[in-house]
């Protein structure tokens, strides 16, 4: 006797097999949504540097009626009535010799300062805070939201976000390597006139804080970077799949 094999329930379509297997949660790597963490040591930073460069920049692209005997110097640039005696690229000395390297600088500075602003926007308008529960209060966004750790910013506009902040701490850090080095290999043109505790108080602490934190910022946002790709799953190339 032949016997047969009943199913607990009829095979459905091929059409409705589909449309579940298309509704159906996975757990690849490729359907879960990316996400970006800022660090609030990097976030600080852009905060407290970028209206530090745009107000350098706004000097050097005003001279030389925003150095000392302009028009526009007091009260808005008179601290460089003394930087300009420290470091005669931003002095009088560089301007008479049309030297053109501070004002090249200046314009990849606010390349850079741009990036950063488009992140920081980015971090405000698409961030999310990561709460612990369903019971935790409603955050509202503001200033200090911005200097907290516990947010993150999803999907593709994240990952831009990522690359544009990093790069522009490449640059950053790239372009001010340039500006010691220059110095260097001039022989300290513009700052060898200097004693040692002024040289240090306000040429090397200030210009070396803008090795520091980018150097801190590559080294976070590139090992965010690295870690993304380390578990990322292979991109498939398009056409049809081969068959067995």
């Amino acid at each position: 006797m032949v016997s047969t094999r009943h199913h607990p329930r009829d095979f459905p379509s091929p059409e409705r097999a589909a449309k579940e297997l298309i509704k159906s949660p996975t757990t690849t790597a490729n359907s879960r949504k990316w996400t970006h963490t800022p660090a609030a040591a990097v976030t600080i930073w852009l905060l407290v540097s970028v209206p530090l460069v745009l107000w350098d920049a706004s000097y050097v692209l005003l001279r030389p009626y925003s150095m000392p005997g302009g028009k526009w110097h007091s009260p808005l640039y008179t601290p460089y009535a003394l930087y300009g005696t420290v470091d005669y690229i931003y002095g009088w000395p560089a301007f008479k010799a049309r030297n053109g390297f501070t004002a090249a600088q200046t314009i990849l500075n606010l390349f850079e300062t741009a990036g950063y602003l488009w992140y920081l926007s980015v971090v405000y308008l698409y961030g999310s805070t990561v709460v612990s529960g369903r019971g935790s209060p409603p955050v509202s966004k503001g200033f200090l939201w911005l200097l907290k750790g516990d947010k993150v910013v999803a999907g593709r506009i994240g990952a831009i976000a990522l690359l544009v902040a990093y790069s522009a701490s490449v640059m950053t850090l790239s372009k001010t390597v340039l500006y010691w080095l220059n110095e260097y290999f001039s022989g300290f043109h513009n700052i060898g006139h200097n004693d040692a505790l002024t040289l240090t108080l306000y040429w090397i602490i200030p210009n070396g804080a803008w090795l520091v934190f980018p150097s801190y910022n590559i080294y976070v946002l590139g090992g965010e970077i690295l870690s993304s790709l380390e578990l990322a799953a292979p991109r498939q190339k398009a056409g049809r799949p081969k068959s067995n």
